[in-house]
């Protein structure tokens, strides 16, 4: 059966394009395809990034965090990202084994702006990179070079929308054990779960 098309659809370039109008000079020229000494300053300060990578079992975006400096600037054209103790699901890891195409998005607590770096990443576990970046004595399981494609900063728009940085009552949301409880049909004890995280945490941060 033919389905008809919705006329609100944007689905080529031409109206897309017309809906948000040109590009500033300055969005255009701050896009680099090397790591421009001002961004390395931008990266050298930042604790957070969200890791974007693409694979056969679908899109994968997860958090990183370190202190400051969670990415070392290995030169102007590559970065080396520390993969830490976590969950073992892998599915980053497991993405850029399919597709080594990667996206790294920056934040840095109170600033606005954010930087955002496209490449490509390949799994390391050379013993100099592991020590080099070991943390409290404990190196990574192993360590993403990557290749630094473009970088440009994206301003502070979404930012200020959220109110992300501003001090405010945290919202109630559902602990990590009610989310077992409720997806595993009380399969796992979420109460159970909740209490031993915050020393499971400690214990195996790094």
């Amino acid at each position: 059966m033919a389905t008809t098309p919705d006329p609100h659809t944007i689905d080529d370039l031409a109206s897309l394009l017309a809906l948000f109008g040109p590009l500033s000079e300055a969005s255009l020229r701050k896009e680099v395809p090397y790591l421009h000494p001002v961004y390395q300053r931008w990266i050298e300060a930042s604790p957070f990034a969200v890791l974007a990578t693409s694979g056969p079992d679908g899109l994968d975006a997860s958090p990183r965090g370190d202190p400051a400096g969670l990415v070392t600037v290995q030169d102007e054209h590559t970065l080396l990202l520390p993969e830490r103790a976590g969950n073992n699901r892998v599915d980053s890891l497991k993405n850029i084994l399919a597709d080594p195409r990667v996206a790294l998005l920056f934040l840095v607590p109170g600033v606005g702006e954010t930087l955002r770096v496209n490449g490509r990443a390949r799994i390391s576990v050379a013993p100099d990179l592991l020590q080099r970046l070991a943390m409290e004595g404990k190196p990574p399981r192993c360590v993403l070079v990557i290749t630094v494609e473009t970088v440009f900063f994206q301003c502070a728009r979404a930012m200020k929308r959220a109110k992300l940085w501003e001090a405010g009552e945290p919202a109630r949301v559902p602990t990590a054990g009610e989310i077992l409880t409720a997806v595993t049909n009380a399969g796992i004890d979420g109460a159970a779960y909740d209490r031993a995280l915050p020393a499971r945490q400690r214990d195996t941060l790094y």
